[in-house]
């Protein structure tokens, strides 16, 4: 199986960008790879590829190597600017991710985003896509379904089969990357990171309108020309269950009380007796 991971790189500080005392990867993302890397393994043939794909500068060459340090097949990097939109993101990355059998994203990255890129992926490649996962593992290990656990909010789970090709997203809880031994970590440190060229700009600013509700289906006012500016100044209202009426303030209670209860919004009054032993 064919299997590739996506990481965001995230600079905390752009004045110290290639400096991994202020930027890295996710607990998230850390956490797709050692699943891919599970899955891989777990292939009946084991012959499971595992290619890292990270969209940013060259800062993040090193916890590329350090993937591979870990057991990943490849790594690449989109040289581009990280303040792109989540669209502009998914389809660079997309164009890197054809082919393979599963896409495996973290659903958060450090500076907090939106998590929506893996949708976007997921659009991109019209593949299949299970978000925010607690678990991912192989619902058969002679097919390409993979048993996933999905949390729903009120502390519910939901288990889903996801059948590859199939874009899949993590919570950092799902898995604990594995550490990678010294001989390995040694030799990552001269392996190639294949550099692809990839799009730079900004994020546009966001543009801020006043609230607008959305309008309101209304039909042709019809009759006569009075009957046409009445329905259009009730705004299509009706007076049909419309009643004028003029009481005292005990009496007004009684008919709104009575009209409550015959509307259904009130129980009938409980008459109650007393009587004497």
């Amino acid at each position: 199986m064919k299997i590739a991971v996506c990481w965001k790189w995230v600079s905390l500080d752009r004045e110290h960008e290639a400096d991994r005392r202020w930027s890295g990867v996710s607990a998230a993302d850390e956490a797709a790879l050692e699943v891919a890397l599970t899955i891989a393994g777990a292939s009946i043939d084991s012959s499971g590829e595992v290619n890292v794909i990270c969209l940013g500068p060259s800062g993040a060459d090193d916890v590329l190597r350090d993937a591979i340090a870990v057991g990943a097949t490849t790594a690449r990097r989109i040289d581009a600017s990280t303040d792109l939109d989540s669209r502009v993101v998914a389809v660079a990355l997309a164009e890197q991710l054809r082919g393979h059998d599963l896409v495996l994203c973290g659903d958060y990255s450090l500076d907090r985003g939106t998590g929506s890129v893996p949708a976007f992926i997921a659009g991109e490649l019209s593949s299949a896509q299970a978000l925010g996962l607690l678990e991912v593992g192989a619902a058969d290990p002679t097919s390409r379904t993979l048993r996933v656990v999905r949390r729903l909010d009120g502390g519910r789970r939901e288990i889903l089969h996801v059948t590859a090709p199939a874009v899949l997203s993590v919570e950092g809880s799902a898995a604990n990357l594995r550490r990678a031994p010294l001989a390995a970590t040694l030799a990552a440190r001269t392996a190639p990171v294949e550099l692809v060229r990839g799009p730079h700009g900004h994020l546009p600013e966001a543009e801020v309108h006043p609230y607008r509700p959305r309008a309101r289906v209304l039909q042709a006012p019809t009759g006569g020309s009075l009957d046409r500016v009445r329905q259009i100044l009730d705004v299509g209202g009706s007076d049909a269950h419309a009643e004028l009426v003029t009481l005292d303030p005990s009496a007004a209670a009684s008919k709104i009380l009575d009209q409550l209860r015959e509307w259904g919004y009130l129980e009938e009054p409980v008459s109650s007796s007393s009587g004497s032993d």
